[in-house]
């Protein structure tokens, strides 16, 4: 093999690296915990279907790559620091 035909091999496979990198597809379930105050009326799931179709948009699908966990009906402080503790242990990322 000549150099010049090397360096045309070498070139190429390091062109086409980044394109077999980008089609490998990430399978990890990503979390995210969601820490909601009030009550669980229509606003609250307005919003919750807002963030959902906004991650949709971006390729992040509730149920297959991505798990939302939603912590509503948060008047009492207590309950709010339990949800807090309980959405951090799930280990959102």
């Amino acid at each position: 093999m000549r150099r010049r035909d090397f360096i045309t091999l070498l070139g190429g496979a390091a062109a086409a690296w980044p394109l077999a990198t980008r089609a490998q597809q990430d399978t990890r379930l990503r979390r995210i915990g969601v820490l909601a105050g009030g009550t669980e009326d229509s606003t609250t799931r307005a919003n919750l279907t807002a963030l959902r179709e906004g991650l949709a948009k971006l390729g992040w699908i509730d149920g297959r790559n991505l798990r939302i966990d939603l912590r509503v009906n948060l008047a009492d402080p207590d309950r709010i620091r339990a949800h807090a503790v309980e959405l951090i242990s799930l280990r959102p990322m």
